[in-house]
């Protein structure tokens, strides 16, 4: 695999190069209605993909285990009612020091169009434990939606846990992370409030997505797409990449060949993810970190499309193609 590069005022374009086929389909997943549809699914759905089937690899290196919580997030809007998720919480993690940043910062995973826990090739499903277990953890949060690929109520969803998050643990600072429609809500939320931090993405839509990037420098902004995407094409990259501008930190990595979500190349995009994670929370990834906590396979190759479906990731019209 070859990685060609091109840096420009301080911003990064590149594309990882393979022998994938490629395709240039939409722009969005967004459902055509905003009305709620169906009920929301309880965390109990969710139990088997509480966490990574290889967790026992980062327990063994780092000798210490994130907390990992159920959790049902009360959300007042219109619609009502409670959207489920997982919080993985540092270990012995009691309150932030508000002298340190990185201790008043959370990241909020969310999904594709039709909800779901664990995120593009089961990303999300490492992603989070190896967050909580940093140096310095971040608390993150694998949140589904009540009313998925409805951007209205995804994105009250979002508000309704930064709430929960700082309500109970002191935290203000957010990173937020969305895979295909989760773009929408996370640039939404982002463009209008300055506790974000940061913003990365998976294979994201424009549509509802394009006002709030233009909103989001000089915040860092982080976008991978796989150009072989046949759900999404990796043109929506291209286009927030240049919304963003030129007067902030705006990194896009187009995958050659890569599908929807990532699978060809899902260690790398968690690696990326976790990295950028950290910076926006101030928190330094050493030689030691890299190898024990981040580098560290949590899910296998042949395990990601069946925890996908376990976590309800593949609902809808959501693919990983």
């Amino acid at each position: 695999m070859l990685s060609q590069g091109l840096r420009l005022s301080g911003n990064i374009v590149r594309r990882i190069v393979s022998n994938m086929a490629r395709t240039t389909p939409g722009i969005s997943l967004s459902a055509t209605s905003q009305m709620p549809q169906g009920k929301p699914h309880s965390i109990n759905e969710y139990v088997s993909v509480k966490k990574p089937p290889h967790l026992d690899r980062l327990t063994a290196t780092t000798h210490q285990e994130s907390t990992i919580e159920p959790v049902t997030i009360d959300v007042d809007d219109a619609a009502n009612g409670f959207v489920p998720g997982f919080l993985h919480m540092p270990p012995n993690f009691t309150a932030p020091d508000p002298f340190q940043v990185h201790h008043r910062t959370a990241a909020i995973l969310l999904s594709g169009a039709g909800g779901g826990v664990t995120g593009p090739s089961s990303i999300y499903l490492s992603l989070a434990c190896k967050l909580a277990t940093l140096s310095s953890g971040i608390p993150t949060l694998r949140l589904d939606y009540r009313y998925p690929a409805r951007s209205k109520h995804c994105i009250a969803d979002v508000y309704a846990s930064m709430k929960y998050l700082q309500d109970l643990y002191g935290l203000d600072r957010f990173v937020l992370v969305g895979w295909s429609f989760g773009g929408a809500p996370v640039f939404a939320v982002a463009g209008a409030d300055q506790r974000v931090v940061g913003c990365a993405t998976v294979a994201s839509q424009t549509a509802e997505a394009e006002e709030g990037i233009r909103k989001l420098a000089p915040r860092p902004v982080l976008l991978l797409h796989g150009t072989g995407d046949r759900t999404l094409s990796f043109a929506c990259a291209e286009r927030l990449y240049a919304l963003y501008g030129e007067k902030g930190d705006r990194q896009m990595e187009l995958f050659d060949g890569d599908n929807h979500s990532l699978m060809g190349n899902a260690g790398t995009a968690e690696e990326m993810l976790c990295e950028f994670v950290a910076r926006c929370a101030g928190v330094e990834v050493d030689e030691g970190l890299r190898r024990d906590v981040v580098d560290m396979e949590l899910v296998e190759e042949e395990e990601r499309e069946e925890l996908m479906g376990r976590g309800g990731d593949l609902r809808g019209v959501e693919r990983r193609e």
